[in-house]
């Protein structure tokens, strides 16, 4: 496996992002999808040079500098149970603190325990809801002090 950043333009990004919010879709309906901030980073697992899973580094924000949040973590489902997310979110929180954050948060969902799982092992603690979630009762929010 091989990690590496890409940016929005990148196809096999956009493939992996199309999918992960199909995912959403099918656990939880349209919605429609959070934005992501125009300065995101985002991080592609690639396996045998075929990109695989993807995730995000966002900034909060003016008045949280410091502060950087995890979005468009996913793996495609052949690719899940390999250990991939769990690399692929230790070198999200690298690259957040190569940006200068110094805690990371995120939302996700309750119908999907997978991610609640990797987050809370991953030394992620559950959080008030922020932003847009604070009033969706399926999203559970977690921060994580960075070292």
């Amino acid at each position: 496996m091989h990690i590496e950043e890409r940016t929005a333009a990148d196809e096999s990004l956009a493939k992996l992002i199309d999918a992960a919010y199909q995912e959403l879709v099918d656990r939880y309906g349209p919605e429609g999808r959070s934005q992501v901030h125009p300065d995101a980073r985002y991080l592609v697992a690639a396996v045998d040079g075929i990109a695989v899973a993807c995730g995000a580094i966002q900034p909060c924000g003016p008045d949280l500098p410091f502060l950087g949040e995890v979005k468009r973590m996913y793996v495609q489902p052949a690719h899940r149970g390999r250990g991939i997310a769990r690399a692929l979110l230790a070198a999200l929180e690298t690259l957040a603190t190569d940006l200068g954050c110094h805690a990371l948060r995120l939302t996700t969902g309750v119908r999907q325990p997978e991610a609640i799982a990797l987050y809370e092992s991953s030394g992620y603690v559950r959080v008030e809801p922020y932003g847009k979630y604070v009033h969706e009762p399926l999203t559970r929010s977690y921060a994580k002090a960075l070292a």
